[in-house]
């Protein structure tokens, strides 16, 4: 599931109203959590001056282009041509669709479409902060529809954990909170969670703030009203990304070291309308290859939104277009018919059958046996959080 995100001018908060398009201009700068630097760091105005450039057509030359065919057969012979090795995913609510979870947007069946019952003044209001404050009730009774754990990973989760396995994936920026890239196996460090996730929660009261997991919080949404701090009483909630919370601290700088170094960018499942995930695709170098694989056609370039730092710059047949590519159809579909290309798709098709497997035997174990959801956990106790130590990829 993703939530949606608008920036205004100068913050890295999300404003209240989703539904409506803001055109205010974005810092992307880790900077903007706190003081402005009096002099702009070197970095940051190179970037700022290669986004002017590529927003008007200013360049003096066409970036020298990569591959050898803009098309997924030519995407598959970058990778297959070992010139590509720091591999980011940006992924949306449509990874998640044929598991279960409804998206935002979809006429009929978005779930913004279907929040009438729970009697909102908006629809957007049932992640909003000071909403939450009031009426906590509707936020967990739609949490019980669409908790963890009750979905499987999709092809398209367990592609993304082949690329960590061969070695491929640099990281993965996720903007859903239903945890199926932890489900599949990627860690800590293969993620940000840009919107925040359900596999931790704290207590809303600040002067206790006490850590809870996954588990205890299934518990409690199941069989309660609401979940309520066993220290202070008070509500506890989801680490999920609000409307007026900040951002999480490894975005930023995660962000500026990862995007120079991509050497393929695969954007699946996303519509690029939420801001400042949707920039994200500019921090890449001119010459990085970009893959979408999505139900329809983002937005192409427009240079006053990319100058304002609210558009993709994707480009997908212009008579500029020299690295964007588009696989029109579902995410599982274009993970299939890639992995077909890369000689993978046997072996994919197995560990999703193998991996669902799995997970139907513990779930039937599980209610079998009866057994009880795992206790909070610690603060200060990284084994208590089921993190286990990854291989770290070499140059992250």
């Amino acid at each position: 599931m993703e939530t949606a995100r608008r920036q205004p001018s100068g913050s890295m908060k999300p404003i209240k109203r989703a539904g409506r398009r803001d055109t205010s201009p974005h810092c992307l700068n880790s900077e903007s959590q706190g003081e402005a630097s009096e002099s702009p760091d070197v970095s940051e105005m190179d970037f700022l001056r290669n986004l002017l450039s590529r927003s008007l057509n200013l360049r003096e030359q066409q970036p020298k282009k990569v591959l050898e065919d803009l098309s997924i057969e030519g995407i598959a012979k970058y990778i297959l041509n070992s010139k590509c090795e720091k591999i980011i995913c940006m992924v949306g609510a449509g990874i998640s669709t044929s598991a279960g979870i409804p998206d935002f947007r979809s006429p009929g069946t978005g779930l913004y479409h279907n929040l009438q019952k729970y009697h909102l003044p908006y629809p957007e209001a049932i992640f909003e902060t000071d909403y939450f404050k009031q009426h906590p009730e509707p936020f967990f009774a739609l949490a019980k529809e669409l908790y963890p754990g009750q979905f499987k990973p999709t092809v398209c989760h367990y592609f993304m954990r082949m690329l960590r396995d061969k070695g491929l994936l640099l990281r993965c920026y996720t903007q859903n909170i239903d945890t199926l890239e932890r489900v599949v196996g990627l860690q800590d460090e293969d993620l940000i969670e840009a919107h925040g996730t359900f596999h931790t929660s704290h207590c809303t009261n600040r002067a206790c703030n006490k850590l809870y997991s996954l588990e205890w919080m299934k518990t409690q949404i199941f069989t309660k009203p609401l979940p309520k701090c066993e220290e202070c009483d008070s509500v506890v909630k989801p680490d999920i990304i609000f409307f007026g919370d900040s951002l999480p601290q490894r975005f930023f700088p995660a962000m500026e070291s990862d995007f120079p170094k991509c050497d393929l960018l695969i954007i699946m499942g996303t519509s690029l309308q939420v801001q400042p995930f949707a920039s994200l695709a500019n921090r890449v170098s001119d010459t990085t290859p970009r893959l979408l694989i999505n139900k329809e056609i983002t937005q192409q370039h427009d240079p006053m939104m990319a100058l304002l730092g609210l558009g993709s710059s994707l480009d997908f047949d212009s008579s500029r277009a020299y690295r964007d590519v588009a696989y029109v159809g579902s995410c599982d579909d274009g993970c299939l018919a890639l992995a077909d290309l890369l000689g993978w798709k046997e072996e994919l098709e197995d560990i999703v059958k193998k991996e669902h497997a799995m997970i139907d035997s513990k779930t039937e174990g599980a209610q079998d046996t009866g057994k009880a959801p795992a206790a909070d956990m610690k603060k200060d106790d990284p084994e208590a959080r089921g993190h286990e130590p990854a291989a770290r990829q070499q140059d992250r």
